[in-house]
């Protein structure tokens, strides 16, 4: 059975267990929270982009993949809030009575210890518990290697290019997902023809830099960055090499699945030391792809 994505005012009230957080990545720790749940409560956009914008995060997940991998965890609903100005001055009483036990049902709550909610953040768990509707589990931070396991740490993980211990926090490869676009065919030319994706905004971006990786599914060698060897002043773009593979992915959905940083982003004296760079890359990405598809 798929999972439902439905928005609040869509849904009908039942008996339902209820997982309440943002879960930007659906990591180690959010999986915790959302243990046992039917139905995950979140909220789009990220409540920062409407209260401080400018704070806003870069985004893990887009909420294609969020419900993918909520359903892979055994959720069977997810219900969205927009998180506009209105919503934002909900008290934290008319939040829990309106939306957790009028419109859900809930029978079961589910946060973690650092969640706030209502107006001013003047919800905790403590006050949730308050409530007789339904019975509340407030769930510890979780912490790998000694640090809390947050979406904010693995945003500057990936910012720092080390998306291999990402993945152990995600439980899971960082994945990008957009359109193929036109590149200015500049790998083609070189014998490395890429499928090319811009960044949304939003968007959380890996460290400038090579990476082994798989684009639907196939092993490819990864480059994120500006291509400093040309100067093309297109801006960050991620440029995949699918190794072994031919067609054509224009206007096609590609998903880039990042293992491993190779190397840093650098500037070549010509095309000639770059395709011999580009070379040693391709195949130290597809002995690491191919270990990983060993794997699982």
């Amino acid at each position: 059975m798929s999972i439902q994505t439905l928005r609040l005012e869509e849904v009908s009230p039942k008996p339902r267990r209820v997982a309440i957080g943002v879960f930007d990545g659906v990591h180690l720790g959010h999986r915790k929270v959302i243990e046992g749940s039917q139905t995950v409560l979140t909220f789009d956009p990220h409540p920062l982009y409407t209260l401080r914008h400018d704070a806003a995060p870069k985004m893990l997940t887009p909420l294609t993949l969020k419900a993918r991998l909520l359903e892979q965890i055994g959720v069977e609903e997810l219900v969205l809030i927009e998180f506009n100005k209105d919503f934002a001055q909900m008290s934290a009483e008319d939040f829990v009575r309106s939306v957790l036990i009028e419109r859900l049902g809930a029978t079961h709550v589910s946060v973690g210890e650092n969640f706030r909610f209502g107006t001013k953040a003047q919800g905790d768990p403590a006050y949730l518990a308050q409530f007789d509707e339904f019975e509340t589990t407030v769930v510890p931070l979780v912490e790998s290697a000694g640090e809390i396991v947050s979406s904010s740490q693995i945003r500057g993980l990936i910012a720092a290019g080390d998306v291999a211990r990402a993945d152990e926090l995600l439980s899971y490869p960082f994945t990008m997902i957009g359109e193929v676009i036109h590149g200015d065919k500049r790998g083609r030319e070189l014998g490395f023809p890429t499928a090319n994706l811009a960044p949304h905004e939003h968007d959380c971006v890996p460290g400038h830099g090579v990476y082994a990786a798989l684009t639907n599914g196939v092993p490819s060698a990864v480059n994120v960055g500006v291509r400093p060897t040309f100067q093309t002043g297109r801006g960050v773009l991620v440029e995949s090499f699918l190794i072994d593979w031919s067609g054509d992915l224009y206007g096609q959905i590609a998903e880039i699945q990042f293992l491993q940083r190779l190397r840093g982003e650098k500037r070549f004296e010509g095309a000639e030391p770059l395709i011999e760079q580009m070379r040693l890359d391709v195949e130290q990405a597809a002995e690491i792809c191919a270990a990983r598809v060993q794997q699982s």
